[in-house]
């Protein structure tokens, strides 16, 4: 019931709109890796023109306070403001904005002044003004304040006192202590995930354990992966992702390329999780031990590499959930389990998890403490195996609860699905997507696709993986591009995204052999291979530079500075990728023709590389290490990708010294 005997307070009039980076009206937090700079804005704005002041509040993990940040009006309302996260996990923004009296008396006391009016009354609505202030304020400043509202409010000359109420300090000291009993807190608080720098830079490859024996006809062991590090860091990879490691199933056994039926000898499936000697925590026997498996994260990391895990939530026949827990399946009408099928493909040697059991919380907590489990361990990153076929509210759960006590470790999502569904388990918590690489291999297919992901909204929250080949998947241009087209490949996953990844060494090796469709002939899926790493012919120096250029051009750190140029030649791709500052510039010129020589002519964007006209610049080809001079805003390209299919250039400035002798930065 209203109190008549209290004055109604009037409603707030400033309008807090269009904030940004915002996800889902709030529902979902926007990302960041560790270190980057936020910036936040909004539409502010009030009816009239009355001042206003509009501040960033900041709370990051574990903190108990709100700090606040100004925040600054650019053009159209538009205010912005930006700080860095320096912690992992959970950050908090809000934002506060008020009629700033104090700015708004001012400046109309300043027009009339100006136009020569008489100020007598706006002196005397400035001393009320500074005299409220005054109560606000605290120590000297109080006594100070109350002082300059008698001298503005008294009965001084006017010119006097109007240029006593104009003084910079005094308009400085009462802005302090403005009135905020009015002021409009945006109704929502926008949440931002922090990550580590790997969630959105790095480069993967992925190796079967079982196939690094230097035998031929020995099943590979952790201890052989140990041997293999120092090859996979001498191409300058960060991750060495494995995938799963854990006993194989007997029951339905896959044999190879995917036959129905295993042979005597046939390893089966590594998907094809649980055997009699254990589960999802548990080592596949012929890979050696936990303790082995220790040794080998710990190897991995001397020599710079973090261990990734396969995460897949799936069990074989053999599994002892099926026994332990046989209500985390689905049953038929018969009694017998539900495998897993993709008509007309059939998984035998697979049971999916059942996550409508009315067990699901249980469920839920188990396939956690999985993920608990090999984190105690030292994993920190987890490639997810078909998320999109598991419910959203588990992941989103799941993640939340690992990352609460674990901020540092992250997800990818191998979800070859709907647009809909990828972006979605984007915003529930995975930190990549292996998205559709693969698949965009025309100039109006990449273009298209990588500018929707790194353009916000969705670059605020999805970061593609860009993985030139997987296990599951040799596509059809590398099965008839030949070298060339590896090469392409490569420079484009390695240049386009922050992050890449390879399947390896069937790339590097340069295996275009099919059992059809995208399949690999004698893939590593059902069988264990023996490779010659060391043959002459392998990409390992080409992959090797590629990531040292990665590594050397924090341009290709980040996805969201890349820029698309105009080419005339459909079957050039001319991109450009920049640090905010411009100090590091990378042009990339890449055919996506493995076949034949193309030629064609840049546009370029000088002003936006801060480029002028009339000098010449030098572009350092950092694959060929050639480098030319190049002048004005139109260049000319030739490419033959029987010899490198791509330019991967730094674009350095000309520079004079002291003595008038130029050099190039």
């Amino acid at each position: 019931m209203h109190d008549a005997t209290k004055p109604a307070e009037s409603p707030p009039r400033v309008v807090i709109d269009r904030v940004t980076p915002e996800i889902d009206a709030g529902r979902f937090p926007t990302k960041r890796v560790l270190g980057d700079e936020v910036t936040v804005g909004a539409d502010v704005f009030t009816e009239g023109h009355d001042r206003l002041v509009a501040v960033l509040r900041v709370r990051g993990p574990g903190d108990d306070d709100w700090r606040e940040v100004p925040m600054t009006a650019l053009v159209n309302d538009r205010w912005e403001a930006t700080f860095t996260v320096d912690r992992l996990g959970p950050w908090e923004c809000a934002i506060d904005a008020w009629v700033d009296e104090i700015a708004t008396w001012r400046a109309g006391l300043v027009a009339k002044r100006d136009a020569g009016l008489d100020v007598a009354s706006e002196l005397l609505e400035g001393a009320a003004l500074l005299e409220r202030a005054s109560t606000r304020a605290d120590g000297p400043d109080r006594a100070w304040l109350a002082e300059h509202a008698r001298l503005v409010g008294g009965s001084g000359e006017q010119a006097t006192r109007a240029a006593a109420a104009m003084s910079p300090a005094l308009t400085s000291c009462a802005l302090r202590f403005p009135d905020r009993t009015r002021a409009t807190r945006w109704e929502r608080t926008l949440r931002i995930a922090v990550e580590p720098e790997r969630a959105v830079y790095g480069a993967w490859y992925e190796m079967f354990p079982r196939s690094a024996s230097s035998e031929p006809d020995r099943h590979g062991t952790f201890a052989d992966v140990v041997q293999r590090l120092p090859y996979v860091a001498g191409m300058g990879f960060d991750v060495l992702y494995l995938p799963p490691i854990h006993p194989i199933g007997r029951t339905h056994r896959k044999g190879r390329n995917n036959l129905p039926v295993a042979g005597p000898d046939d390893p089966g499936s590594p998907w094809g999780i649980g055997a009699a000697e254990g589960g999802h925590t548990a080592i596949h026997p012929s890979l050696g031990t936990l303790g082995d498996f220790d040794r080998l994260v710990t190897a991995a990391r001397e020599h710079g590499l973090d261990v990734a895990l396969d995460l897949a939530f799936q069990c074989s026949p053999d599994h002892p959930w099926v026994t332990e827990h046989p209500q985390w399946f689905r049953h038929r009408p018969d009694g017998t389990i539900q495998y897993a099928e993709n008509p007309p493909k059939k998984y035998q040697d697979i049971y999916p998890i059942h996550f409508e059991t009315d067990d699901w919380r249980a469920l839920w907590d188990g396939l956690r403490d999985v993920v608990l489990f090999w984190v105690a361990r030292g994993v920190r990153i987890f490639r997810v195996d078909n998320p999109h076929t598991k419910p959203f509210a588990f992941w989103e759960w799941m993640i939340a609860e690992v990352r609460a006590a674990h901020p540092d470790v992250f997800f990818l999502a191998e979800a070859f699905t709907r647009p809909a569904v990828m972006r979605h388990l984007a915003k529930v918590g995975f930190s990549q997507s292996y998205s559709y690489f693969t698949w965009r291999n025309t100039k109006a297919e990449l273009t298209a696709w990588m500018t929707e992901l790194v353009t916000p909204p969705v670059s605020d929250y999805m970061r593609p993986n860009l993985f030139v080949n997987t296990p599951d998947i040799l596509h059809e241009y590398l099965q008839i591009g030949g070298r060339p087209a590896f090469q392409i490949r490569s420079v484009l996953a390695a240049t386009l995204g922050a992050t890449w990844g390879v399947y390896g060494p069937p790339f590097e090796l340069i295996e275009t052999a099919s059992s059809g469709g995208e399949d690999y002939l004698d893939g590593e899926k059902y069988q264990q291979r023996h490779w010659d790493v060391e043959r002459p012919d392998s990409l390992r120096p080409f992959i090797a530079r590629l990531n040292r250029i990665r590594r050397d051009n924090p341009a290709l750190h980040r996805n969201d500075r890349l820029r698309f140029l105009p080419v005339d030649n459909d079957r050039l791709l001319a991109y450009v990728k920049t640090t905010p500052d411009l100090s590091n510039q990378v042009l990339v010129v890449v055919t996506v023709d493995p076949h034949h020589r193309q030629t064609g002519w840049i546009e370029l964007p000088l002003d936006a590389l801060g480029l002028d006209a009339t000098e010449a610049f030098q572009v350092h080809d950092l694959v060929s290490d050639a480098r030319f001079l190049w002048d004005g805003p139109r260049a000319f390209v030739a490419i033959d990708p029987a010899v490198v299919p791509a330019h991967v250039f730094r674009i350095r400035r000309r520079l004079r010294t002291e003595k008038d002798f130029d050099y190039f930065l």
